[in-house]
Parts: C-alpha cells; sequence; structure tokens
C-alpha cells in the first residue's frame, strides 16, 4: 500500500510509519495539520490516507473535514480515519457517498497492529472498517427507528457486525451461524431498510447511514 497519514502528534505518526514500513508498505507523505493533507494526496496519489479528527488550528473537526473532502476529490484514494473522537453527524457524511473505502477507527481500541493493518488495507482495496463503537453511537442516535424497528434481534445484531466491514463467511464465524443464514438476513436487512440493488450506491454502507438517520 502506499499510505498518507495526517496526524498532529508526531510521536504517534513517527509510530504508524514505523509499523507499516516494517511491514512492507510506503508510507508517501506525513503531514501534522488538515490543510496541507488535500495537496499531499494531489501529488502522491495514495492508495489510502489514515487521518486524525482533530487537528491544527483550532483541533475540533479539521481532520474529519478534510477526510470527506477527499472522499469528493479522490473517490479512488481509500479515507481511514483513526480518532480518540467519534463524530456522529460527520462520521454519516463521510458514508454519505455510499461507495466503499472507507474506514473509522478508534485508537484507544485498537489492541492488535495487525488488526489495524488488516483494516488499513480493506479501506484500501476499497472495503469498510468500522469500530463497533462507532456502529453503536451512529445506532443510539437514529432517527430512523421505525425502519429499524422491522429488523429481527438477529438482523441487527448481523447489521452491526457487517457494519465493521467483514465479508458474509467472517460474519458466519462471528455469529456462529452458516454463511447462507447471514446471506438470508442481510437481503432481509436490505429490504426491510428499503435499499434495492443499486450500481451507484454500496448498500452495506448505506444500511449503516440508515442507523444514523
Amino acid at each position: 500500500m502506499r499510505v498518507v497519514i495526517a496526524e498532529d502528534s508526531a510521536i504517534l505518526r513517527d509510530g504508524l510509519a514505523g509499523l507499516l514500513t516494517e511491514r512492507g508498505h510506503e508510507v508517501v507523505a506525513m503531514v501534522g495539520d488538515a490543510t496541507t493533507l488535500h495537496e499531499v494526496v494531489a501529488t502522491h496519489a495514495p492508495d489510502v490516507a489514515v487521518v486524525d479528527v482533530r487537528m491544527p488550528p483550532s483541533f475540533t473537526d479539521e481532520g474529519l473535514l478534510a477526510a470527506i473532502q477527499l472522499r469528493r476529490a479522490f473517490p479512488g484514494t481509500g479515507v481511514l480515519v483513526f480518532s480518540q473522537w467519534i463524530e456522529t453527524r460527520y462520521a454519516t457524511e463521510l458514508l454519505a457517498a455510499g461507495a466503499g473505502g472507507v474506514g473509522y477507527l478508534l485508537k484507544d481500541r485498537v489492541a492488535d497492529v495487525r488488526d489495524f493493518v488488516d483494516a488499513l488495507q480493506r479501506v484500501a482495496t476499497g472495503g469498510t472498517a468500522l469500530d463497533p463503537e462507532v456502529v453503536s453511537q451512529l445506532m443510539g442516535a437514529s432517527r430512523q427507528q421505525d425502519s429499524l424497528a422491522r429488523l429481527t434481534p438477529r438482523e441487527r445484531e448481523v447489521l452491526e457486525v457487517m457494519a465493521q466491514g467483514l465479508t458474509n463467511s467472517a460474519i458466519a464465524e462471528a455469529l456462529s451461524v452458516t454463511e447462507r443464514a447471514v446471506e438470508k438476513h442481510i437481503g432481509n436487512i436490505f429490504t426491510k431498510l428499503d435499499l434495492p440493488p443499486s450500481d451507484t450506491h454500496h448498500r452495506r454502507v448505506l444500511a449503516v447511514l440508515r442507523l444514523r438517520g
């Protein structure tokens, strides 16, 4: 992978770069603010950008807003938000384009470097990677309870695990059910959330957006 890192902490920035380099990936640029992120992505055309949420100058939501802009300007570049903070409003906007290649992980909850790198690779190749806590908060903030109320407890469970970016086989393993059962549950979820097949939208991501409302 070719990676750009946008992180204001020099220690964490260098640490991430070292971990990725050791595993054979190329960190093509590192920046400490969101202002120059767009420029380095345009220059280096990375496979994926790792972006913190709170960055200079105000340390509020500059990084997340920059990630949203990247998704619009460079749809072929994956974006993995890696932060201590969950911003449900902007997380929804980040996912609103509908395509894959997006992730949102929490720094304090990544206990295994391999899991982080796997998630980053998944995002770089057009998949999704969402921390379960992010999914939980999206669910808690939902204004579309009527449609969500149609889901059975098992379907809600499948939706939450699916939102983490796992394949059907991985979901089946995680929930100790058959892959065929997972396929049936996902089909029911799409039907109950009124998400018909589409060539322009990623239904798995849109299902998570329904949790947010």
